[in-house]
């Protein structure tokens, strides 16, 4: 089948990727004169790879005279072992008058802030966190919105070695203390409310309680958003001060950078908690500086000066993908609300207003377009987005029909997959290359890629197995919060395949090279794109007393997946209306809005395994008719009737 899209011969010359592949090519005298030899070079020489990251997509720092030391195992591997870095220089760096942030907030509310405003703005708070007392390896935690000041923080924090952990406002408490916790922050930033779908929500009174049940908070500094009608007064929260008092005993202080170690914790990110609290991943500082750089330089063609979007909560990795477009020299567009307010157009109202030039999306983003019938080419000028990025879920081949046929011809679709694991890509666009229905272009540069079967051995193109990296790569975590003897972030990559990091994709390669993603392979859900841990929803139901206990699985449903509850009454109780209804509050309030099922069904046991344990794994394949391989390891497998032929799943 012919490509979507292919790139013209000036628009390939014109790319970053082709630029440094010509470079490196002629440094080498290798005769690199594709993608896929430049690849191949990434992953079979990954010292000179990196090497030539460092230096060709302007890394600030020094790198030092050793890229690669091997270690005994491939987690072990150290990248620039003796590099110094700021992370936060990097992304400031560039000239003061340039506009570097573009805020565009569902009220319609509009800011611009220049590199000097940032740069004023991260010096403050930098100024404001030392006088704190918080210094390198401390925990600064933002429970915000997707606003420029979270922006600063993040900066604030990197600038003088902090270790920054954010989420979103649509967390209930127990979701943001389950994952700050753990890290125990001493500083807590938040809001005091956000607006989504037309609505503003005080988030007052959930920080009184989030602030109770963070014992190692030192000060919380409430940054008003759109305060609430009756907001509640700051002396009922501990240690709380607005921003502008906390920030003026500092003055205008100086921004200074000092350099810092390559590994050097920059970010603790989290994973969905499938199977207990979220695990606490810490990345470092120059691993994610490397890694973006050629994400953004490379395969998403990102240019100094271009306009970069991608639309996410402070709560989701790709709000730090995003913060790194600016060490390419690059504005971020920063938007905060719903995407679908006041309707479908709202996004692409704001690349025709702010000239953009990446807009990036999820997956279902793009799917519900198309079920409007939303044709944005016909409304819009669009003349200035030469990329369209869509993770979070599989980009279905009638989304690639649609994002042609109905936003615009002409534009790069680069479909990209990979994770919070490792705050970036594994697979990803190719500027240079054709675009095919349905597929990943290509493997990520310096991502040594292969599917393999349940035993590790590479399978065919074409055939469905278990995505894997086989070499190691610059972003891999530093390590998980909470485990010293690392036994965890074992477990979690490395222990199914020796050798390999798995990342948990069901996925194929096909014969163009590039990747079909078919899915995860556990049993995380990952509704409209937004990866859901089970262990979350269940805590919220399992704290009402009309459950006994529950079980949750993912079907799949009109393109999309959809979340069932599978619930166990407590003795006396009545499974009706008002109890759904409960059970749905309950989730949203305590966990997040996107975590609600769908559907709720009542069973009356649930299945196990011999040690105990719900098998999750086994639901999901009955609902969907599939045979059970593994009903032996069962303890009572005459449980799974109860959730076969469900006529509550067919509508």
């Amino acid at each position: 089948m012919a490509p979507l899209w292919s790139p013209t011969r000036q628009r390939v010359e014109a790319t970053n990727l082709d630029r440094f592949r010509r470079t490196v090519s002629a440094e080498t005298g290798l005769p690199l004169e594709s993608y896929e030899d430049l690849h191949a070079w990434s992953v079979t020489q990954p010292a000179a790879f990196w090497r030539a990251a460092w230096e060709h997509l302007g890394i600030i720092g020094r790198a030092g005279p050793i890229t690669l030391a091997p270690g005994e195992e491939l987690r072990d591997t150290r990248f620039f072992p003796d590099a110094e870095l700021n992370f936060a220089e990097n992304l400031l760096a560039g000239a003061p008058d340039d506009p570097v942030i573009f805020f565009a907030g569902e009220s319609g509310a509009r800011r611009t802030l220049t590199r000097a405003d940032l740069a004023n703005q991260v010096a403050g708070l930098a100024a404001a966190m030392r006088a704190e007392g918080v210094g390198p390896g401390d925990r600064v935690a933002a429970w915000m919105p997707n606003i420029p000041e979270t922006y600063a923080i993040m900066l604030a924090a990197a600038s003088i070695g902090a270790v920054f952990s954010s989420t979103s406002p649509d967390f209930g408490a127990n979701g943001v203390v389950d994952r700050f916790g753990q890290i125990e922050p001493c500083l807590l930033f938040a809001t005091d409310g956000y607006r989504y779908g037309g609505a503003v929500h005080d988030c007052t009174h959930r920080l009184a309680e989030i602030r109770s049940r963070l014992p190692t908070l030192e000060r919380v500094v409430v940054i008003s958003f759109e305060p609430p009608d009756d907001p509640l007064p700051l002396d009922a929260i501990p240690d709380a001060i607005g921003l502008d008092d906390w920030l003026a005993p500092v003055g205008r202080p100086e921004l200074v950078f000092p350099p810092l170690p390559f590994d050097h914790p920059l970010y603790i990110l989290y994973s969905s908690g499938t199977t207990g609290a979220p695990k606490c991943i810490v990345h470092r500082a120059g691993g994610i500086l490397v890694k973006h750089a050629v994400e953004h330089r490379l395969h998403c063609d990102v240019h100094p000066g271009d306009r970069v979007f991608y639309f996410t909560t402070a709560g989701w990795m790709m709000w730090n993908w995003l913060a790194s477009a600016l060490g390419a020299g690059a504005a971020i567009v920063v938007y905060d609300g719903s995407p679908f307010h006041p309707d479908g157009d709202a996004l692409f109202d704001l690349v025709d207003e702010l000239d953009i030039t990446l807009m990036g999306v999820s997956a279902k983003f793009i799917d519900a377009l198309r079920k409007e019938h939303r044709e944005p080419a016909a409304t819009h000028r669009l003349d200035s987005l030469r990329t369209i990025c869509s993770t979070g879920s599989t980009l279905v081949p009638e989304g690639f029909d649609y994002v042609y046929e109905h936003i615009k011809a002409d534009v790069h679709l680069a479909s990209i997959s990979g994770g919070t694991d490792l705050c970036g890509c594994l697979v990803a666009g190719d500027p240079t290359g054709p675009v095919h229905r349905g597929e990943i272009q290509a493997p990520g540069l310096g991502q040594a890629m292969a599917v393999v079967d349940g035993d590790g051995r590479p399978v065919s193109a074409g055939q469905a197995g278990e995505l894997v990296c086989t070499r190691p790569f610059p972003s891999m975590p530093l390590r998980f919060w909470g485990d010293p003897s690392g036994d965890r972030y074992h477990d979690a990559y490395f222990a199914r395949f020796p050798g390999m990091w798995h990342q948990g994709d069901f996925a194929e390669r096909t014969d163009h090279g590039g990747f079909v993603i078919h899915g995860r392979s556990d049993a995380t859900l990952n509704p409209g794109g937004v990866r859901i841990g089970t262990a979350e929803i269940y805590r919220q139901v399992e704290a009402l007393p009309e459950i006994a206990e529950s079980l949750v699985v993912a079907q799949d449903w009109d393109d999309d997946t959809r979340v069932v509850l599978f619930v166990v009454l407590a003795e006396g109780a009545s499974f009706d209306d008002a109890l759904q209804s409960r059970i749905r509050r309950q989730v949203r309030d305590n966990a997040s809005p996107r975590h609600v099922p769908d559907r709720i069904l009542s069973v009356p046991e649930i299945p196990r395994t011999r040690s105990g344990k719900i098998v999750e794994l086994a639901v999901r394949d009955v609902i969907h008719g599939r045979p059970i391989d593994n009903a032996e390891a069962l303890a009572n497998p005459e449980a799974l009737d109860a959730f076969r032929h469900r006529p509550e799943l067919e509508s």
